[in-house]
């Protein structure tokens, strides 16, 4: 199993560590509610490390990149970053990704962990560029809450701006994020990073496990693949058209303008519960005619009660009455359009 070079640092932080893709990381320090909260209401640190960083450069980068993701590469000029997917050819998502783009063709692509080699693979399949693993050598931190931009102020000298990177010394990031708040991700050498940790730890940030991330991303309503979106699921059945581009060809693209034009007969919608009970992966749901299932549910530690987002087959309207299966009985819910934690 792989592991941060942050490691020990965590283990003396009192983090308690979880397998996640492969990887032996912090699933929290002192709490999933207290890390949670500090990320909405202050600052908050996450070692991300095992999220993929792959180095695409070289003149076909931006021509390789479009005709594998379902973004267009193309539209983003150097200094925007973006998010795609990787499609199967029957529109299934291999995995959804962020992209960084540093120059003309020059861009680092950020898979999820367990789906490094799949994508790695499909770009350099597509066209002769040079795709370098930047994980042996890096470290990923990402810093999120709504103090975030003044502590990257005070540390680092800038503010990271939305959806755009930034560089500073070693140092290179983005305003990005996968908790709904403002802050940013950035990538340090590997025997720099606990010197850096140190120091944002120094200047307020609470350490933050993997659990809190996970609560975060369901109050913002952010797909997390592997429950609610995989090579089973398509863009337009998860509510992720908007990263589709249909101006270039990709893998995938003749079944989801099949569906496209067909309609979809599932949908992911978020559920509030209006009972106590706290909906959990597989839970069954239903609202009138429709049935479907759970594929990520918790307690919200804001709204302090049971969200979730789910599949409905046929799709429902936002505000609808809804039923949740919890532990052999039915319990009331509503259809609610995420992020949840307004």
């Amino acid at each position: 199993m792989s592991r941060s070079p942050l490691h020990d640092r965590h283990a003396e932080l009192g983090a308690r560590f979880v397998d996640f893709g492969g990887w032996e990381m912090p699933v929290q320090y002192e709490s999933v509610l207290a890390e949670h909260k500090a990320v909405r209401e202050s600052v908050g640190v996450f070692d991300v490390t095992h999220l993929g960083r792959l180095s695409v450069s070289g003149p076909g980068a931006t021509e390789a990149l479009r005709s594998v993701f379902t973004n267009d590469a193309g539209r983003y000029e150097p200094g925007r970053t973006h998010y795609t997917m990787l499609l199967n050819q029957n529109g299934g998502i291999l995995d959804d990704v962020v992209v960084w783009r540093w120059d003309e063709n020059d861009y680092w692509v950020m898979p999820n962990a367990a789906n490094v080699e799949v994508v790695a693979s499909a770009i350099r399949e597509n066209r002769e560029v040079a795709v370098t693993d930047l994980q042996p050598e890096t470290v990923m931190l990402a810093i999120q809450g709504p103090q975030a931009p003044e502590l990257f102020e005070s540390l680092f000298g800038d503010r990271p701006r939305r959806f755009r990177t930034f560089e500073a010394g070693s140092l290179r990031g983005a305003g990005t994020g996968y908790t709904g708040e403002t802050g940013g991700e950035m990538c340090v050498e590997a025997d720099q990073a606990q010197e850096v940790l140190d120091r944002i730890l120094a200047a307020g940030a609470v350490p933050c496990g993997l659990g809190a991330r996970d609560t975060l991303r369901l109050e913002a309503g952010l797909a997390l693949w592997g429950s609610d979106i995989d090579a089973g699921t398509t863009p337009l059945e998860a509510g992720l058209d908007f990263a589709v581009d249909w101006d270039h060809d990709f893998p995938g693209r003749e079944a989801l303008e099949e569906q496209r034009e067909a309609g979809v007969d599932r949908r992911l919608a978020g559920l509030v519960m209006e009972e106590r009970g706290i909906p959990r992966h597989g839970y069954a749901v239903r609202s009138g005619s429709s049935r479907g299932q759970v594929t990520s549910g918790n307690l919200s530690p804001i709204l302090d009660m049971g969200i979730a987002l789910a599949y409905f087959t046929p799709p429902v309207e936002v505000g609808a009455e809804a039923e949740v299966e919890i532990r052999g009985k039915w319990l009331k819910a509503r259809v609610a359009n995420p992020p949840f934690h307004r």
